[in-house]
């Protein structure tokens, strides 16, 4: 391992990797894009995404252990939330990227 890759160091980048695994599965970026618009409980993800609620639970648990979302109990259900705003820029971030693989594929096809 590279001297400059030990101590807090290492541990930053593992942090973020932390992060970006959790946000690394399509449903996961499914929730992140819907909490965005606000808060949902449980039932509202589990209808949207069409899975069962002990699926979208653990989704939402790795969403949580991440620190990327938070859940509040208001009675018999569960709301979650984003819990810091930049998130939702993460999307926008892949998209560009997706924007300029698809430009360079153009051009070494045309």
């Amino acid at each position: 391992m590279p001297k400059i890759l030990r101590g807090p160091l290492r541990t930053r980048y593992e942090s973020r990797a932390r992060i970006i695994k959790a946000l690394a599965h399509p449903t996961r970026l499914f929730i992140v894009d819907e909490l965005a618009g606000g808060a949902r409980c449980v039932c509202e993800l589990t209808a949207m995404i069409g899975a069962d609620v002990s699926t979208v639970s653990k989704h939402l648990l790795v969403l949580k252990s991440a620190g990327i979302v938070a859940d509040e109990k208001r009675g018999a259900q569960v709301f979650y939330t984003l819990r810091t705003p930049c998130v939702r820029a993460w999307p926008s971030c892949v998209e560009g990227v997706l924007a300029a693989d698809a430009r360079r594929a153009r051009l070494v096809v045309g």
